[in-house]
């Protein structure tokens, strides 16, 4: 038809029963017209002339015959879609047996497609007969477990060839579910949740002769409980499809499940003696006296709150009466009510609470079990008694310290063991304890603990020094435990206790601890005073003058110090009136412990061979020092420092002391030495040389030139003033060997003797950076009448400043000269490259046209 619209309704016949309801869906496809189509349907028993029934849109369409039933609501239209909408006839009569015409109105300008169909409805009289067995509806009452079944009755005397489907539901209260169903193709469908029973032939759907239908069950459950309805419903093909005609229902029985009574009791409280037996027994009171199966269960909890899921199982009696249990637990059955629970060797870990759960099944079809009851008893308490070991424990020290690093050994007795058995295993725990006023909070610290497998665990106080082998826990007998300080130090003195615990073998081989003793404390204490050392230094013989041998003997005594050895430091400081290192201490030589010689900080390597260190006997000890200068002037000191042995090989200081000092003062009538500093160029300009004179001048004392020798040194601070450190910048020895310093910069710098007395140093090429002031620093050396040489005081010139100036004219002479060439030759070449753009680029024709004279000015132009 195009794009016409098409009313369209069921095809075939339709088969409805007298008193059921009609329903006959009409739509339009394919239709492109308002958003809602109007339908309007006609009746007529004969095909050809059809009455007015009911329309969508005009109230007064329906004839005079159908009006009373529309109104009170027997013929009703619903709209189910825009383009849909169907006919409710609910109470058929025979009467509405005919063809029902459904058409839409046309409002098209062009015809196009179907604008009504019809459909034939054929009515039956009721001829299904539906009833129970027995009239009234019996109420059955069974035991979860029993069989039961019930019979529904069910016929049809239609003329026509028709099938009948039941089926069987249950109610209870407003739910209700559908159990098992025979189709009106002879098929068999169980029900949501009664699958696996069907399938496992514990409910069944049988037909008893030609009208009779029974539902078997096998063993009836809880969930059975309820009201069962039979429903029939009567089936008609028509054209290859199948057609509901009718259904009735039907309740024919009502079935109560009476719950199984069933009771699990124990003994409240059991006390037994540890190693001995549990007995305990769950005994079972039920109604049930047919063929049920028990399952028990034995569990154990620490605590009473403990739940199901948390309880440890001990032993189970299955169904089949197979038990389940340890080596250690057996579960028997006495008699038919009662089950009995033996466990073996019981010790503490057995106490708690113990309980029994017992379920009955019932046997099923195909070998199937199923659970008719189940209950838990109450908890038994157990408790189990202990027979503790007992015994005493002592503490006494072996080996109590006088003096510090002295060791300390105490020992833990076990005595008077009653009660103890192989299963029984002895430990011990060491503890420290601070000594202090009685009210003061005294805690005490763990030194060592032996857990019930012999692992011995360390604390903080003891894990370090056991480790380095200054703590050592051991077992020297089976009733005696040791514990050595090999080493005793101040802060091991306190009181000290053990505790003796017992440990029991568990089933499982751990150990667990029932019992500690405390031993009472024993003090390990001494009377500490402070160790003392005085160190007496003197000079055994009188000191004339340079270049003779300087001796120092050093008597040291001590007090309160365990077996001490001595090292020995000579120090020498330089007078007071020394500038250049006032008051400044210098260790020269040591010797130690060990009596191993070692030089400090003595520079002089001319001289290593002229001092000496020694031991004279345990307590003295002897400095030399051979051909004196008088740069040896100072005050000496011997640094004595005590050492007392510890663990053998290893030493602990244990006190220090600083003797008198023995003044070296050379009282003599020789020269005097000034130095000072010249420059005639204090100030220069960048690249000039700097020259500086150092000039050495004598007072008092004639001296042979040969008989003086100096060492030079000339320093630079760079700075304005004096704030900055001075730096290096070359030496001169007496033996006239120079050495330069390392510069960043480019000038160089040589030093060298224009005379006896003068010293130049001269700066090449010198730059910014040596702006600054300048100073020389001069060591005589004066040969004494043996011949020796005698290293004098260093002494320091003034210093002078040296500026360094820049040259403005040659800085910016080859700036300028560069600037004004480039100026010039960029100008040329602009203007060049100007004519160019004028004379080439830019030439330009201009032809002018005449204009002719008039009196009136051009509108061009204006």
């Amino acid at each position: 038809f195009g794009h016409g619209r098409v009313v369209r309704v069921p095809t075939g016949t339709l088969v409805r029963v007298v008193g059921t309801e009609l329903v006959i869906p009409c739509n339009v496809s394919d239709y492109d017209g308002p958003s809602e189509q109007n339908f309007d349907w006609s009746f007529s028993s004969t095909g050809s002339s059809f009455v007015e029934l009911a329309s969508t849109w005009e109230v007064g369409f329906a004839a005079q015959l159908y009006r009373e039933r529309l109104q009170r609501g027997e013929i009703l239209l619903r709209r189910t879609a825009n383009d849909a909408v169907e006919l409710h006839i609910k109470n058929v009569l025979p009467s509405d047996q005919g063809h029902y015409k459904c058409s839409t109105p046309s409002t098209d300008a062009t015809v196009q497609g179907n604008y009504e169909d019809t459909v034939h409805v054929k009515v039956l009289a009721d001829a299904l007969m539906v009833g129970p067995s027995v009239r009234p509806p019996p109420s059955l009452s069974l035991r979860e477990g029993e069989p039961f079944e019930l019979r529904c009755v069910a016929s049809t005397a239609s003329p026509l060839h028709t099938h009948l489907a039941l089926l069987w539901e249950l109610h209870r209260g407003p739910m209700h579910r559908s159990i098992l169903a025979l189709t009106h193709e002879g098929r068999f469908h169980p029900g949501p949740g009664y699958e696996q029973r069907y399938h496992s032939g514990d409910m069944r759907l049988d037909t008893m002769g030609s009208d009779a239908y029974r539902l078997s069950v096998a063993r009836a459950l809880s969930a059975d409980q309820g009201s069962y309805r039979c429903v029939v419903s009567e089936w008609i093909t028509e054209q290859g499809s199948w057609q509901e005609i009718q259904e009735k229902a039907i309740e024919v029985a009502t079935v109560v499940i009476q719950p199984t009574v069933l009771q699990a009791a124990v003994p409240r409280t059991v006390s037994v003696v540890e190693g001995k037996e549990l007995d305990l027994s769950c005994n079972i009171t039920t109604d049930r006296v047919d063929d049920v199966r028990p399952e028990v269960t034995w569990y154990f909890k620490r605590t009473p709150e403990s739940t199901l899921p948390a309880s440890h199982m001990l032993a189970r009696l299955d169904r089949d009466s197979l038990v389940h249990s340890s080596p250690h637990v057996a579960l028997s059955h006495v008699d038919a009510r009662s089950y009995h629970l033996l466990v073996r060797d019981v010790s503490k870990e057995n106490s708690g609470y113990y309980f029994c759960y017992v379920a009955l099944w019932v046997p099923g079809h195909n070998r199937s079990w199923h659970k008719v009851a189940e209950a838990t008893s109450a908890s038994a308490n157990v408790g189990v008694i202990w027979l503790e070991p007992d015994y005493q424990v002592y503490l006494n020290a072996s080996k109590v310290p006088g003096f510090s690093d002295d060791p300390t050994e105490l020992e833990c007795h076990v005595l008077d063991m009653k009660s103890v058995e192989a299963s029984v295993r002895l430990t011990v725990s060491w503890y420290y304890r601070m000594n202090r006023r009685s009210d003061d909070v005294v805690t005490s610290e763990l030194l060592a603990v032996m857990d019930g497998d012999w692992t011995l665990r360390f604390g903080e106080r003891s894990k370090q020094r056991a480790q380095d082998g200054e703590f050592i826990f051991s077992k020297e007998h089976t009733d005696t435990f040791s514990f050595r300080i090999q080493r005793t130090t101040e802060e091991d003195r306190g009181n000290y206790y053990c505790v003796v615990s017992a440990w029991i073998r568990q089933r499982n081989n751990s150990w667990v601890k029932s019992k500690d003793i405390f031993s009472k404390p024993v003090s390990i204490f001494w009377a500490s005073e402070e160790p003392m050392l005085v160190v007496k230094a003197r000079q055994p013989k009188p000191f004339f003058a340079a270049g003779n041998t300087f001796e120092m003997t050093c008597k040291v005594s001590s007090k309160n110090i365990k077996s001490p050895r001595y090292s020995v430091l000579i120090t020498s400081e330089k007078p007071v009136g020394d500038l250049s290192s006032a008051n400044e201490t210098k260790s020269i030589i040591s010797l130690d412990q060990d009596s191993v010689v070692r030089l400090e900080n003595w520079t002089d390597t001319a001289r290593v061979d002229g001092i000496v260190l020694e031991k004279v006997q345990e307590d003295e000890f002897r400095y030399r020092m051979y051909q004196t200068q008088v740069s040896d002037a100072g005050l000496y000191r011997c640094l004595v420092t005590a050492w007392s042995p510890v663990q053998g090989s290893l030493w602990r200081e244990a006190a220090t002391s600083l003797s008198n000092p023995i003044e070296i003062d050379f009282q003599t009538s020789g020269p005097i030495f000034n130095a000072s500093v010249h420059s005639d160029t204090p100030s220069v300009t960048r690249g000039e040389l700097i020259r500086l004179f150092c000039i050495v001048t004598v007072e008092g004392a004639v001296l042979d030139p040969d008989d003086m020798a100096f060492d030079v040194s000339w320093f630079a601070v760079h700075s304005f003033g004096l704030d900055k450190a001075p730096v290096l910048l070359s030496s001169l020895d007496r033996k006239g060997v120079v050495t330069v310093a390392q510069r960043d910069w480019k000038s160089t710098i040589s030093l060298e003797r224009v005379s006896v007395l003068e010293f130049l140093l001269q700066v090449h090429g010198s730059e910014d950076q040596d702006f600054g002031n300048y100073y020389c620093s001069v060591t005589p050396w004066v040969k004494s009448p043996t011949g020796s040489w005698q290293k004098e005081m260093e002494i320091h010139s003034r210093p002078i400043f040296i500026t360094v100036k820049m040259d403005v004219l040659n800085a910016f002479k080859y700036p300028l000269l560069i600037g004004v060439g480039l100026s010039a030759v960029i100008g040329l070449l602009s203007c060049l490259i100007g004519y160019c753009s004028a004379h080439w680029c830019c030439k330009k024709e201009v032809h002018e046209t005449r204009r002719e004279r008039r009196r009136l000015m051009s509108m061009e132009m204006d």
